[in-house]
């Protein structure tokens, strides 16, 4: 039985997927990313409090005077604070695209449990479920502060009470890593690349493989050589012919990759070769068709006549 290397990272956890039914690359929020905005937030609130209070209390002053009592001020205090703890998530959401400013400081959005733009009325719902049992918590505050933790630790998206009323989820907008360059094939082994069969050679494989190759410098021994073995004889099992000398795994990934990618490329010029044909309008000028991939002359007639004529195809997928 041949070696299985172990399954890629799985980055998109939100289960989120879009409409043509290909699942996002979309990470949900955690405790700790959630509580660090959370925090921000509620200096900011505080801010806004303190700010907005000093500028009602002159304003009450100015218009009521000696009317102005305890009772009053007191009314106008509560009002105020509901104002706040209310008024900037909703109002923030609702013209930041799903963000306050907690949430654009560490990266994270409020969606809807599809994945679409988060409504107002979601917005207020969360706040509302957030005031009550959560944060501040008006009821029972040390109570709904655990179950509220509690409920995000064991819910499989990380939602809390508030996003499971509201039907919403918090996602990072940013990407969880950066892809870097593939190192290219060694010239020795790019004739012998040429002439793979990658029938076999998967998405799922192919996957595995460039964020094995992508990750290579933060993987340590002896993971990095079990892991690269693994995948070379994974590799290995579904390619043919075998290589002509004993390249490192590493390199012999890489030149297997990149002659996917070339063969990828050349079959997508060759599509646009054929759609610049047929339909000139709808190929921008950014996507002209290399010279090589034209047609010698224009073409008229049936849509068989139509497509260049380039012989059998030479490459295998």
């Amino acid at each position: 039985m041949r070696a299985q290397p172990p399954p890629p990272p799985r980055w998109g956890d939100a289960g989120l997927v879009s409409g043509e039914a290909v699942e996002l690359d979309v990470r949900v929020a955690r405790l700790g990313s959630r509580v660090l905005a959370l925090l921000i937030d509620a200096v900011i609130q505080v801010a806004l409090f303190l700010v907005l209070g000093a500028v009602l209390a002159m304003a009450a002053l100015a218009l009521l005077g000696d009317s102005l009592d305890l009772a009053l001020a007191g009314a106008l205090q509560v009002v105020l604070m509901v104002l706040v703890l209310l008024g900037y998530p909703v109002t923030m959401e609702r013209f930041a695209g799903g963000r306050t400013v907690g949430k654009l400081a560490v990266g994270l959005r409020v969606v809807r449990a599809d994945g679409g733009p988060v409504g107002v009325g979601q917005s207020l719902t969360r706040a509302l479920v957030g005031v009550a049992v959560e944060w501040p918590g008006l009821v029972l505050p040390l109570l709904s502060w655990v179950a509220s933790v509690t409920v995000m630790l064991t819910d499989p998206r990380g939602r809390r009470l508030g996003d499971l009323v509201a039907g919403t989820l918090v996602v990072h907008s940013r990407g969880a890593t950066l892809w870097r360059p593939l190192p290219p094939a060694p010239p020795p082994l790019l004739a012998w690349a040429a002439t793979l069969d990658l029938t076999r050679f998967d998405d799922g494989l192919a996957l595995a493989v460039r964020q094995y190759l992508d990750r290579l410098s933060q993987l340590a021994e002896p993971d990095r050589l079990r892991l690269g073995r693994a995948l070379w004889a994974e590799v290995a099992a579904v390619t043919s012919p075998p290589p002509p000398w004993a390249a490192p795994d590493w390199v012999y990934l890489s030149a297997v990759l990149a002659e996917r990618g070339r063969r990828a490329a050349l079959r997508l010029g060759r599509a646009r070769a054929v759609t610049a044909t047929l339909w000139p309008e709808l190929v921008p000028a950014s996507a002209a068709v290399p010279a090589a991939l034209r047609p010698a002359a224009p073409v008229t007639g049936r849509l068989r006549s139509a497509v260049p004529d380039v012989g059998p195809d030479p490459v295998r997928r």
